[in-house]
């Protein structure tokens, strides 16, 4: 007897019909499993020999729909730099189906690159094998850094071309997320006016994310203050790594606050709040420093559509929304100081503890030095050593305030040999640096090489460990090794 491969259990689909549009991922030429995640794979209870297997290949690559799948393309819309596309929807994605996992968590399995749907707006609903593995390189640094996203099961190459500026090799990426609803899907049918559906999308987010605000007396406010909850969490974690997403626009912000879409994505090197790496960014829209108040902003847009689910009259709705959106910065500034505090091994919360980091931040800045390393090293100071002076242009700078940060961990008291293992278990000494992930990519891209691509994700997939054979991946880039640009696979 055949067991299917993976133990569907979906919900989305039952959703009206409005919500999606039923069809099955297009066929590939010439499908070539590149990596599959088996760990992932058993959390899912798939697996893995089968998943690799030709039967299993030709699912991740969409040339079988697996046994309880029921496969759909999700609608949604969104603001993309700022300006509102009433439909958008997943031009090159198919959402297989949902199963649940071994910890007893609904997640959604999905094909990246599976073929044009009715909402591809003209494109070839294609992925290119670079944007693929760039998605699962940085996906599973994130998991592995303990910060809420989607995974990454698998990467196969079709055998075809697709046409992005050049011909490049077309991939398709098989991604895991707690659901792929966005703030963009409660746009869509706000857009069209269409309240019982808001409705019945909250009651369903509800249902599968925030199962605690169905018991309270406002639910959907319940509701709306949890995704703000956890998105401001979500961003203050980015920040506490240097990530840039890139594209926050409000189609690519998950209510489950996950991090989902990673397109022209970035860890920074040198600390610069203004950093910028997408291609398609121009003007700096989505910046570092900039992550907080779009956050709230795109969480302003979600409080939009529900207004007529959370008053009465327009004035208590008014009321209610603002009261929510109005607790986005404490919470905020609370999870990235604690995070701060964590990083310099502060145990005590103080009243100048924030601008003791801001401080440093504003002489990484000045002095040029290196995001990931500067917080690294500093557990180094612990131990004796020089600490992270050599990444400021004038250490002298650093100096001067590690005087006062020493003296504050003087005040504090305790282990030093602890503290310092504290601080490595949060400040990491790896993260897929820009100029490595370009060269895996190239690897992969123009030679069908990836060993640099397998490398780097052993890498990051620990990386608060030192490992002294990896030793050139916690190096920041030479000056002729910087890369300035990322760019999206569309």
């Amino acid at each position: 007897m055949s067991f299917p491969l993976f133990a569907f259990d979906n919900s989305y689909s039952r959703l009206p019909g409005h919500f999606h549009a039923r069809l099955a991922p297009a066929q590939v030429k010439a499908p070539r499993l590149i990596k599959l995640n088996e760990t992932l794979a058993r959390e899912l209870r798939a697996d893995p020999v089968r998943l690799a297997a030709p039967e299993g290949v030709a699912v991740l690559a969409g040339n079988a729909v697996p046994e309880g799948a029921d496969p759909i393309a999700l609608a949604y819309a969104g603001h993309q730099f700022g300006h509102f596309v009433p439909q958008l929807g997943d031009g090159r994605a198919i959402l297989l189906g949902e199963v649940i996992d071994r910890n007893g968590v609904r997640r959604d399995i999905q094909l990246k690159g599976s073929g044009q749907t009715p909402f591809s707006r003209r494109g070839d609903g294609r992925a290119a094998l670079g944007p693929v593995l760039r998605e699962y390189i940085i996906s599973e640094a994130m998991a592995a850094f303990g910060i809420p996203t989607t995974r990454s099961l698998a990467a196969v190459i079709t055998g075809e071309g697709v046409w992005r500026e050049v011909p490049l090799p077309g991939a398709v990426l098989t991604r895991v997320a707690a659901s792929h609803i966005r703030i963009g899907t409660f746009q869509y049918f706000a857009a069209r006016e269409d309240v019982e559906a808001v409705r019945t999308l909250a009651d369903y987010a509800i249902a599968r994310h925030y199962p605690e605000a169905a018991s309270a007396t406002n639910k959907y406010r319940a509701f709306l203050d949890g995704v703000i909850a956890r998105q401001a969490d979500l961003v203050a974690h980015w920040l506490l790594v240097g990530f840039i997403h890139g594209v926050m626009n409000t189609d690519n912000m998950a209510i489950s606050g996950e991090t989902i879409d990673y397109g022209p994505c970035a860890f920074m090197d040198f600390y610069d709040p203004r950093q910028v790496y997408s291609s398609i960014d121009e003007g700096g829209r989505y910046a570092y420093g900039n992550q907080p108040g779009i956050a709230q902003w795109n969480l302003a847009r979600l409080a939009e559509t529900l207004l007529p689910l959370l008053g009465d009259n327009e004035e208590t709705a008014l009321k209610e929304a603002q009261d929510a959106l109005d607790s986005f910065a404490p919470h905020f500034e609370s999870s990235y100081i604690a995070g701060l505090r964590a990083k310099l091994g502060l145990r005590e919360a103080r009243d100048g503890d924030l601008a003791l980091a801001q401080d440093l931040l504003q002489r990484m800045a000045t002095g040029h030095a290196d995001f990931t390393l500067t917080f690294r090293k500093l557990a180094d100071l612990l131990d004796g050593e020089d600490g992270p002076r050599d990444q400021f242009a004038n250490p002298a700078e650093f100096d001067s305030w590690a005087s006062l940060w020493k003296q504050r961990i003087a005040e504090e008291g305790g282990d030093a040999p602890a503290r310092a293992a504290a601080m490595r278990a949060v400040n990491p000494i790896y993260i897929p640096r820009n100029h490595l992930v370009e060269e895996a990519l190239a690897a992969a891209v123009n030679g069908d090489d990836y060993v640099s691509f397998e490398t780097l994700l052993t890498v990051v997939s620990k990386p608060f460990e030192e490992r002294p054979e990896f030793a050139r991946y916690a190096i920041p880039p030479t000056t002729d090794q910087i890369v300035m640009q990322t760019f999206c696979g569309t």
